[in-house]
């Protein structure tokens, strides 16, 4: 007969314990001022945490259409001398993915500083198997006054999400944006945000702490495949300052990656002719070292995302670029992954390195 225990870290290790907030708060939501929220582009006229439109234009894939409901590269900005934060928050659903943190799928992160100066703080804790849940993130701080960055989650629906402050805090607008254009990143699972594990380590979320800009992560996990009716819809979003295209991973084949990037672009162009675009290649795959085949799939497609960029200068399209993404992950690149193909906070963290003197350069 066995004598082994069932060991449960949480109740072993007391920094692991779900700390509760007490009762004396007062519950904000973001919808109102002086809140911002971020990082959805129809939010004023829906009102909704959502990243696409509910009735747009353009008919959506059904996949498409339901990932959109997930809030990543959604931020909530604001100034408080609060002395305790926490936040209440009301997901479509639990967490329930094998091989990324509840942290990261359904948690919210907290970042403290003014542009450029952030610093992460702390990540929600909560029981990962409920859909609601109440979670501190600073209690006892001193009186003064902070810039506050509360990330979204990657990987879930927000229906509702609430800011405790202790009573005698006061709000105040953040810091504005360096302008009102916005960097639209459209990609896949990677550009989603899977692996990271917490909000704030997805590679958009990275970029925005070094880039004072409004990002729009448009990343779809398995349905980032280029369709044009999304390249319609994403030329609707006014006033941007980049287009990134993420989304080589999800085509199915070479001939998809041939047949969808060129008419992207085009259907792009029409509505914003001098918009500065980003062609990303994908990163490399760890099965790559022993699959000839995968290595040589990669090889083509880079080749077909730069023959689209050059035709484009050939045609006097100065703002069209390409970066290598098999170079982002740097050296010992199979490390930087939580499966082969999804980066981990290492593999996003270096990706957004080598994005960060592209991005400088084409947005001067």
């Amino acid at each position: 007969m066995s004598d082994k225990k069932t060991v449960n870290a949480v109740q072993l290790d007391a920094n692991m314990q779900v700390e509760t907030s007490d009762n004396s708060l007062q519950w904000h939501s973001p919808m109102e001022k002086p809140f911002q929220v971020a990082g959805f582009g129809w939010l004023e006229e829906e009102r909704r945490y959502r990243r696409l439109p509910a009735e747009p234009a353009w008919e959506l894939p059904l996949a498409v259409d339901l990932l959109a409901n997930c809030t990543t590269g959604g931020q909530i900005r604001f100034t408080t001398d609060a002395v305790s934060l926490s936040v209440k928050v009301r997901l479509t659903g639990a967490a329930d993915m094998y091989h990324m943190p509840a942290t990261g799928q359904c948690g919210f992160d907290c970042y403290i500083g003014g542009p450029g100066e952030q610093i992460y703080y702390g990540t929600t804790t909560y029981n990962h198997q409920l859909t609601e849940y109440e979670s501190v993130l600073f209690t006892d701080m001193s009186r003064e006054q902070r810039v506050i960055t509360l990330n979204f989650p990657l990987y879930q629906g927000v229906d509702e999400v609430l800011i405790g402050l202790d009573p005698e805090a006061q709000i105040t607008a953040p810091p504005a944006y360096d302008h009102n254009h916005k960097i639209i990143v459209y990609g896949t699972s990677i550009t989603q945000g899977g692996c990271a594990s917490r909000p704030g380590m997805s590679y958009t979320n990275i970029l925005s702490r070094r880039f004072n800009v409004e990002f729009l992560n448009l990343g779809f996990s398995g349905n980032g495949k280029g369709e044009p009716e999304l390249a319609h819809l994403l030329a609707e979003i006014q006033d941007p300052a980049c287009l990134i295209l993420d989304y080589e991973a999800n085509c199915v084949s070479t001939e998809l990656l041939q047949e969808t990037l060129p008419n992207f672009i085009s259907i792009y162009r029409e509505k914003h002719p001098l918009t500065p675009i980003l062609v990303i290649s994908r990163i490399t795959h760890a099965k790559e070292y022993f699959d000839v085949q995968m290595a040589k799939d990669r090889a083509d497609r880079k080749r077909i995302s730069i023959q689209a960029v050059e035709e484009r200068r050939e045609r006097n399209d100065a703002n069209i670029y390409f970066c290598d993404g098999s170079l982002l992950l740097g050296e010992n690149a199979q490390e930087c992954t939580v499966d082969g193909s999804h980066p981990t906070d290492l593999g996003f963290l270096r990706m957004a390195d080598g994005l960060t003197p592209i991005l400088r350069q084409i947005l001067g």
